[in-house]
């Protein structure tokens, strides 16, 4: 039976249309038809012959194609995260095997992935630009995921004891668990690293819309296929022209995108006394004035509550890790059957790759090993001086919203343009001065290291509670105290998550930093990075699988040996509590 409006509910049906839901609507309709738009040009026949244009009037279209790349593998990366993360955090069977392949993952440089997945994946569409479109995804999935994944898991094994507590007490289910303890818990960390994955694949995209594996050439109409036909060419008016269109456009993101979703999250942050400083967003504001917007709030909350208590009638609370070892023989069988399959793969990958090291020679060793060396040492240089930097400045963002809102669009634009559009200029001026690619793959690694520990120091110090720094206040601690016995430990555990992803970023960044093409000529300096472009350029598939391996078993290595005590550390002793 219908129920009958009464006055109180009638202010609820009742509404007028605003500006807020006309902008809203014409917004969300104009986006569909683009994405259609746009979408449409990713079928049909793939031309290995397309020639990419440096004109002005191509950089629309160009754009487009690009954002569409970037935004579909930014959801994948997300999906990815919330399921990869929650599973290892959940089952620590599976944590056994997921956080070191995650380790070894976030270590393999982008171009290393390149060959076999644009191999299968053209295989699998033989002449379709389809192939090549979704091989680009992917590609650009790779250097977005690893940081989400790290940050979220850390979230979720650094949630407060009493609130785990207060959820079995409350007898909540998986899903209740889920959606408002756990996914709530690694919200401002997502957010910020999602900003960082998004300035990630902003900086690889170069690399991967326009790239050459053996004897062929993959090239797709996309602005990071623009800025590097204009470097190869040494056209400085054209890279001009692409970085204004880039940074317009990331400013763009940032004030409809990421300055909305910051103020959004600070809602979800612990603490006790009421924050007198949050971040703002001027469209946040403008959407929550939308009658339609809260009315469609209002009714998707009452479709959860009984989504919720449909699932708490079905299901009962989760087991713990003992209760799991009572569980039918059916499950013990699934795990022995998961840990076969994967051993199974190993065992099949191994003979494999030696299959392939075993055409390699002495002096193909003698490079892969010089050249960890070198790489090594630019690695850890460019991560004692990127800290040096990103700690007190990230702090000084994350503590003070209106500095935030000043700078946060600008560091991410900082963060979001390719290095390797700005190196032609880069080059020039170390050209003059002396020290050239030396110098400036330093210089370019940072730029592939610093912006994690940034974002990620960001995250932490604005996850601090504010009655933390009142207590500071009232009890007149001084500037190094507050440092020592507050700041560096609240920001401890983001700090270690943005140094393992940093050092995996720094490595990464190599095969772009010492191979270098600039009007026409490639510059190079011995390291891990060279080896790998040169390797992919000239389809030397057993060379790049050796200085694939020597990366990725260093970059283990020291995650092992140093970041990941230093992890456990964070988590143990560093938490904070309520």
């Amino acid at each position: 039976m219908n129920r009958p409006l009464t006055p109180a509910n009638k202010t609820i049906e009742r509404k007028t249309w605003t500006l807020p839901d006309a902008l809203l609507i014409f917004a969300v309709l104009s986006l569909i038809v683009a994405i259609i738009k746009t979408a449409s040009q990713f079928s049909g026949a793939y031309n290995p012959n397309i020639v990419i244009e440096t004109s002005i009037n191509v950089l629309p279209d160009y754009t487009a194609q690009t954002l569409l790349r970037l935004g579909i593998a930014y959801l994948l990366s997300l999906g990815f995260t919330i399921i990869y993360a929650y599973v290892a955090y959940k089952y620590s069977l599976a944590a056994v095997i997921l956080i070191p392949l995650l380790d070894i993952l976030q270590s393999i440089p982008v171009l290393s992935f390149l060959p076999g997945v644009v191999l299968a994946l053209i295989t699998l569409f033989p002449g379709q630009r389809i192939g090549v479109e979704l091989a680009a995804i992917v590609l650009i999935f790779t250097g977005m995921v690893w940081n989400m994944t790290f940050s979220f898991y850390q979230s979720l094994i650094g949630i407060p004891r009493e609130l785990r507590e207060a959820a079995k007490v409350y007898h909540l289910n998986a899903w209740q668990r889920f959606w408002n303890l756990e996914l709530p818990s690694g919200a401002i960390g997502l957010v910020w690293n999602s900003v960082m994955s998004v300035a990630g694949g902003w900086f690889f995209l170069i690399a991967i819309e326009s790239f050459t594996l053996g004897d062929k050439q993959f090239k797709l109409p996309g602005l990071g296929s623009f800025l590097a036909k204009a470097s190869e060419e040494g056209d400085l008016q054209a890279i001009l022209w692409g970085l204004v269109v880039l940074i317009g456009v990331i400013v763009i993101i940032d004030f409809l995108v990421w300055q909305p979703l910051i103020a959004w999250v600070e809602k979800f942050k612990v603490e006790t006394v009421e924050s007198q400083n949050v971040p703002r967003s001027i469209v946040l504001d403008f959407i929550r004035r939308s009658p339609t917007l809260r009315i469609l709030t209002s009714r998707l909350q009452s479709l959860r509550e009984s989504f919720d208590t449909n699932l708490a009638k079905t299901f009962a609370p989760p087991l713990t890790f003992a209760e799991t070892e009572t569980r039918p023989p059916f499950l013990q069988w699934l795990k022995w059957l998961f840990a076969s399959g994967f051993a199974l793969i190993i065992l099949w990958g191994t003979w494999e790759a030696l299959m392939l090291l075993r055409l390699l020679g002495w002096a193909d060793w003698q490079k892969v090993f010089t050249g960890a060396i070198f790489t090594s040492l630019r690695v850890l240089t460019a991560l004692v001086l990127s800290l040096l930097w990103t700690v007190p400045v990230g702090v000084a963002i994350g503590r003070n919203p209106r500095l935030a809102q000043l700078l946060q669009p600008l560091v991410q634009i900082a963060a979001s343009v390719p290095a390797t559009a700005l190196f032609p200029i880069l080059l020039l001026f170390l050209t003059q001065i002396g020290g050239g690619l030396q110098i400036g793959s330093v210089a370019l690694m940072m730029l592939g290291t610093m912006w994690y520990l940034l974002f990620n120091v960001i995250a932490g110090a604005q996850a601090i509670p504010s009655e933390l720094f009142e207590a500071a206040e009232v009890y007149k601690l001084s500037l190094i105290q507050r440092w020592r016995t507050l700041i560096l430990p609240g920001i401890f555990p983001y700090l270690i998550t943005g140094i393992i992803t940093a050092v995996g970023g720094a490595w990464n960044s190599s095969i772009v930093s010492e191979y270098v093409q600039f009007q026409g000529k490639t510059i190079t300096t011995p390291g891990l990075g060279e080896t790998i472009s040169l390797a992919t350029e000239t389809g030397n598939f057993s060379l790049l699988l050796a200085a694939t391996i020597v990366m990725s078993s260093l970059v283990v290595l020291t995650n092992r040996a140093v970041w990941r005590p230093l992890y456990r550390l964070a988590v143990e002793k560093y938490q904070i509590l309520i």
